[in-house]
């Protein structure tokens, strides 16, 4: 049980699906975590469904909780960021979930540099994510282990060093998105050699989820994986050359570089930098 106060600043989908997730985990109760958002319909969410409390200033956050989450867009938080700064004292763990931002950015901002930077992805929505986080200067083993409890309540985490950030957002922020269209090329496979929609629908899906369950789960490589299915002759092997001859691999490599790179330029952005 996380006996420290939660407080998150936005109450977006996000921030919903961690609280949902601790609650669901029982490692954190309702009556200490807090909410502040501008939307009335987002703070009715979080106090009558929920159960936390919720507040419509933010600085009412910094005076409940202990960890708070700055749950907001990138464009949002310097604004958000100099409302709260004067708010910030020692005691507060502050975390970010804003990509691009860097620890030095929030730490002259704030003040303070018990802080640390988390890029979850939409999974953590159905308690199926993948997160990555880093550390400030001024946090210890202790804070990490109160992050990993939110984190792993929605589904895995890791630690990685900040300057690799980025290359989470490439990987398994934006990552989400190839998979839908992955499966959204499975199914129109089946439906072109004959499958109702739905039914190819369901089928790439599971298969997808099957087959990441595996990986996860038997600890071998994907490539070692890849060969059990692969019989000399068979159907897999005409299927994986017709990838391979598409530039599939590449593709995807490209679709993680790409989506890194961007994090990283709107993040200078966003924090008054030039891309």
């Amino acid at each position: 049980m996380i006996e420290r106060k939660v407080g998150f600043i936005g109450a977006g989908r996000m921030a919903e699906a961690l609280a949902r997730g601790m609650l669901r985990a029982g490692v954190a109760s309702a009556q200490n975590l807090y909410a502040s958002d501008p939307s009335e319909q987002r703070r009715l969410l979080f106090s009558a469904d929920i159960g936390a409390h919720t507040l419509a200033e933010n600085t009412g956050v910094m005076g409940a909780a202990e960890v708070v989450v700055l749950a907001v867009k990138p464009q949002i938080m310097p604004a958000v960021a100099d409302e709260i700064a004067s708010a910030v004292t020692p005691a507060h763990l502050i975390v970010s979930i804003a990509p691009g931002i860097p620890l030095a950015w929030f730490e002259e901002r704030l003040g303070t540099d018990r802080l640390m930077r988390v890029m979850p992805n939409t999974p953590a929505l159905v308690g199926e994510g993948a997160a990555a986080f880093c550390r400030g200067r001024g946090t210890d083993d202790s804070d990490a282990a109160v992050l990993e409890q939110m984190l792993s309540a929605v589904g895995i985490c890791v630690e990685v060093e900040e300057k690799l950030m980025d290359a989470v957002t490439g990987l398994s922020g934006s990552g989400p998105a190839y998979v839908y269209l992955a499966i959204e090329a499975l199914s129109d496979g089946g439906v072109k050699m004959g499958l109702p929609r739905q039914v190819a629908t369901r089928l790439a899906a599971q298969t997808v989820l099957g087959a990441a369950k595996m990986v996860l789960e038997s600890r071998k490589h994907p490539g070692e994986l890849k060969d059990e299915v692969t019989t000399p002759g068979g159907t897999t092997i005409e299927g994986l050359h017709a990838l391979e001859k598409a530039g599939t691999r590449k593709a995807f490599i490209d679709a993680v570089e790409a989506a890194a790179l961007r994090s990283k330029q709107l993040g200078e952005r966003d924090r008054g930098g030039r891309c």
